[in-house]
């Protein structure tokens, strides 16, 4: 049997999950993993600079975790993919069509629906997530299944805690990363076809005799 040891903190409204609980951890100091969620974000954080914000009725929520509560085997350049993919499990059980884009972008089709980003500080790796469950505009998607936010969060860490190993989580992945072949990733800001792409088992990818690590990732 498994019980959640995430703090679950939620908020009406919140410029950045990522950024309040950075803010939040320096404050309070770690005690535990902890996890703000808000269903209206205005000014959240997205790759490569940008802002990932949405309207009021989506679900946003970044986790700071402790790297001992990880699998042994899962390497920091690879923990995106790990937790978005856990995601997209949960939500397939709910019967969602979801699918996540090389490295961690939810797409529902061809439309993004969703993101992650994921910073490393020390010991501790905080993880954002955004995902549209309601229309934002004609350029994005949204969840094709009706949640309660409160009940897929629960799920949501109740796996983390699981441990599964980066190798059973890598094994489901390689699969669906046949789907990415048909999208660009952005490298070094331009726009690369992962057609021809080679997925390594740490969740990198070879294009154009370049190893590329997920773009969501960076160290503090």
């Amino acid at each position: 049997m498994y019980t959640t040891i995430m703090k679950i903190i939620k908020l009406k409204e919140v410029g950045s999950t990522h950024t309040y609980l950075k803010e939040y951890i320096k404050d309070n100091t770690y005690t535990q993993n902890v996890c703000i969620c808000t269903d209206y974000q205005t000014n959240g954080i997205g790759s490569r600079g940008n802002t990932w914000s949405g309207v009021k009725g989506n679900l946003f929520f970044s986790f700071v975790i402790s790297k001992k509560d990880l699998p042994k085997d899962l390497l920091l350049q690879s923990a995106s993919i790990y937790f978005s993919y856990i995601l997209k499990d949960v939500l397939k059980e709910n019967n969602s069509k979801l699918w996540l884009k090389w490295p961690n972008d939810f797409y529902l089709n061809d439309k993004k629906i969703g993101g992650t980003i994921t910073t490393v500080s020390k010991d501790l790796i905080y993880c954002g997530i955004g995902l549209n469950l309601i229309s934002v505009n004609e350029d994005y998607g949204k969840l094709d299944i009706k949640i309660n936010s409160n009940e897929i969060l629960k799920s949501y860490f109740d796996k983390l805690e699981r441990k599964y190993l980066w190798k059973q989580i890598f094994s489901d992945f390689k699969i669906e990363f046949e789907n990415s072949r048909k999208y660009k990733a952005t490298v070094d800001n331009k726009k690369i076809s992962l057609e021809n792409a080679i997925l390594n088992s740490d969740g990198s990818i070879e294009v154009n005799n370049k190893k590329v690590f997920s773009l969501r990732w960076q160290k503090l």
